[in-house]
């Protein structure tokens, strides 16, 4: 299975690969054939569209030598472009949409019955993913979706438009995913939203994401917890004292900026200026003064003035991002931003792209170096360092999100957890190239090293599922 794009994406494709192995299918060893390839697809960038199609070329010669092999395409772009998919792609046998996740075992079925294409798109949610059986991807670390869709109307996303209105799960459901997950040796959580400090919002409670993090800070085993991506504009204080209070929470906030002109956010329908987003970092910093913060920032968006950029880079320079997610303007159709004047020449877009990503690139350097000789906490991560093995290193992720690559010893595996001392600093990693401190092997280490994952049926109050905890963990407020 291929994933494209955002988390959301890549906890999907968990499900997908739940649902099919419920359904009987297992998965291909690498190096094999392939009876089933699955692409989730992402639309948010222009260059989706081309990995999509440009994959699905390659594709087609590997089912034309392997009668009965089949396709599936889903996800965000299958939403949007629907049976022009099938159109450009004919040799394509299942077209799914965001909203009917659910349904792929039986459109395979039914395509391979009436040999011919399925496109079924729904526009509302049928069943909430998280009621999907999964199979996860790390031992160690596990996605835990709290809301899917948004209500905001930013001009530059399609999202609102591929996903739908917010709908929130109650937090008896997400603390028993994420219980069942830590009965399963996973130490860190990530939990998802398209907009998930504006968690609640369906049920009329302000404050809902707050007492989620304490509670989910309550549950006994579970180290550590992150989210992704909150907005500026609903970022409360009760957020950041949850954040600071409940030690399971990491110091890690990501805080999209995407622009640092109140005219661009202005016209990006963002709803927060550039005093109120530097404010919050300032709280946030006040609070927990190693808090590591990173954001997302679009480059040349329609009407951007060298005076807009340079309003963005001096935010850049006050908030002192550890790192950023930086992006051309690209537009995408179905987007008012695509509409309108002021669409900006290539040359323009990557000239100030080049000097945004110097600045941030110097800063995350000094950022990093000033850690140098500071003790960190590791946990061992897999896949992270593409060069470890040749230099005898191993990768891990501190608390506040930062990759580092430390020397190797025996006995360390995924999932562990490490101390050591950085030694070394770049842009976007740390080294530790000493001795280390400690070595904790740890239930997720044992699960890595056995080469198993965890898996989450399906976790629904109204209908128990083998793997939920009794009696659930609780809010202290809330419904």
């Amino acid at each position: 299975m291929r994933t494209y794009g955002c988390q959301m994406n890549v906890h999907d494709s968990e499900r997908l690969s739940g649902l099919l192995e419920d359904a009987g299918y297992t998965a291909a060893a690498e190096g094999d054939d392939a009876d089933v390839v699955v692409l989730n697809t992402c639309a948010v960038r222009e260059n989706a569209d081309n990995r999509l199609y440009g994959n699905l070329g390659h594709l087609r010669p590997v089912k034309d030598a392997h009668p009965g092999m089949q396709i599936a395409v889903g996800g965000c772009l299958a939403q949007k472009d629907r049976g022009e998919i099938v159109r450009r792609a004919p040799w394509v046998d299942v077209v799914f949409g965001t909203h009917n996740v659910g349904s792929l075992p039986a459109l395979l079925d039914r395509a391979r019955h009436n040999a011919e294409a399925q496109v079924e798109i729904v526009e509302s949610l049928e069943v909430f993913p998280s009621t999907l059986p999964a199979k996860r991807d790390s031992a160690y670390s596990g996605w835990v979706s709290i809301s899917v869709g948004c209500n905001n109307t930013c001009t530059f996303c399609i999202v609102p438009a591929l996903r739908g209105k917010e709908k929130d799960r109650r937090p008896g459901e997400i603390l028993a995913e994420v219980q069942a997950l830590v009965d399963q040796g996973v130490l860190e959580v990530t939990l998802l939203g398209q907009n998930v400090n504006a968690y609640g919002v369906e049920f009329r409670d302000s404050g809902a994401f707050a007492d989620l993090l304490r509670s989910a800070g309550r549950i006994d085993g579970l180290e550590r917890i992150r989210f992704t991506s909150p907005h500026p504009r609903e970022f409360t204080d009760d957020v950041i004292d949850a954040m600071a209070e409940t030690p399971a929470v990491c110091h890690q906030l990501h805080m999209p900026l995407q622009s640092g002109s109140d005219d661009v956010l202005r016209r990006m329908r963002r709803g927060y200026r550039q005093e109120r987003y530097l404010g919050i970092i300032d709280r946030v910093r006040a609070a927990m003064p190693d808090a590591a913060i990173t954001t997302d920032i679009i480059v040349g968006f329609p009407g951007e003035t060298e005076e807009d950029f340079e309003q963005t880079l001096e935010v850049v320079r006050q908030a002192r991002f550890a790192s950023a997610f930086t992006f051309q303007y690209s537009k995408r159709p179905g987007t008012p931003a695509a509409e309108m004047d002021g669409q900006l020449p290539k040359e323009v877009v990557q000239e100030r792209y080049l000097r945004l990503t110097a600045l941030q690139d110097q800063i995350s350097w000094d950022e990093n170096r000033a850690l140098i000789g500071g003790k960190v906490e590791l946990l061992v991560a897999s896949g992270e360092g593409s060069k470890d093995a040749a230099r005898g290193r191993l990768s891990g992720r501190a608390r506040d999100g930062r990759l580092v690559h430390f020397t190797a010893a025996d006995g360390i595996r995924p999932g562990d957890v490490v101390e050591t001392v950085i030694t070394e600093a770049a842009p976007h990693h740390l080294v530790a190239d000493g001795v280390l401190l400690s070595h904790r092997r740890t239930r997720a280490g044992d699960a890595s090293e056995a080469g198993t994952r965890p898996t989450t049926p399906g976790v629904s109050l109204g209908m128990p599922r083998i793997g939920v905890p009794d009696p659930l963990p609780v809010l202290t407020t809330g419904c």
